[in-house]
């Protein structure tokens, strides 16, 4: 048995695959970033899923692709966790963004990009990934992700600069006691992906001017630090992975219009195409 995986901060997709390259199952999972997340949670949220401790013994390969592993102690950390469980696995773990080349491009060149709960891009030559820089994450980069539009609209509703329409259905949707905010930030687990939840108030307002002006602002941050540095001309594909992507994708399109540059793909959830991926690539 392999599992696949591909996993963001928010939440881990799983794929079992039996010896002859068929589909066993799928689960999902709260997102294993260990970065974010300690040690014995991100053992907790593996064993609490039935489904994968039911093959534990079965699995003798896993390829996990997720957030917060382009780095070498973090992904240290988290192979560790996947070996204590799945004893008898050869563990493979790389991070999301070589998860959503594959996913998005396979073996031909491009540029790639994720806009989901944290945001990153890459240029693929068909061989390797190049990078503008590596990721500091939800603090410090993360342009146009849900955890950057999520800081956005709360720091709006604060200083008043959210119209007064969209800020009392905020009200409504959110608990935006101070106190209450600062300790999901500064206390509790995942503050990437408490902040991210505030982005999702966003896909329901979509056709609201301060909404359009807000994705558009963080689209153009994205594609300053993130896109253009690579210096490609418009005929480079370019493909984008997660659902802020996917839900304001005419934004995202007429954004790149404007640097003469055409989306070549948007994929809401790489984990489909992934698994084809591995499909021809794996020998099992």
């Amino acid at each position: 048995m392999i599992l696949i995986a591909d996993g963001g901060s928010t939440k881990a997709d799983w794929i079992a695959l039996n010896t002859n390259k068929k589909e066993e199952f799928r689960v999902r999972t709260l997102g294993l970033n260990p970065v974010v997340v300690e040690e014995e949670e991100l053992h907790n949220r593996i064993i609490n899923m039935f489904q994968l401790i039911n093959i534990k013994d079965d699995v003798t390969e896993i390829h996990f692709y997720g957030a917060g592993c382009g780095t070498p102690k973090p992904t240290a950390v988290l192979k560790k966790v996947l070996e204590t469980i799945f004893v008898n696995a050869k563990v493979f773990i790389a991070e999301d963004m070589l998860a959503a080349v594959y996913a998005a491009t396979g073996k031909e060149p491009a540029i790639v990009c994720i806009l989901g709960t944290g945001s990153n891009s890459c240029y693929f030559d068909g061989k390797h990934m190049e990078m503008v820089v590596p990721s500091l994450g939800y603090i410090l980069m993360d342009e146009a992700s849900g955890n950057y539009f999520g800081k956005k609209l709360i720091i709006d509703y604060y200083y008043k600069n959210m119209p007064k329409k969209i800020a009392s259905k905020f009200e409504n949707e959110f608990n935006l006691e101070a106190d209450f905010i600062k300790n999901n930030i500064y206390k509790e687990a995942n503050p990437n992906m408490y902040l991210a939840t505030f982005a999702k108030f966003m896909f329901d307002f979509k056709d609201e001017k301060y909404i359009k002006r807000l994705i558009k602002k963080g689209f153009q941050e994205f594609f300053k630090y993130r896109i253009l540095p690579y210096n490609k001309d418009e005929s480079t594909k370019i493909y984008f992975i997660g659902s802020i992507a996917h839900y304001f994708s005419d934004i995202l399109e007429k954004v790149a219009s404007k640097y003469n540059l055409k989306i070549t793909g948007v994929i809401q959830r790489p984990i489909d195409n992934l698994l084809e991926y591995h499909k021809e690539n794996i020998n099992l």
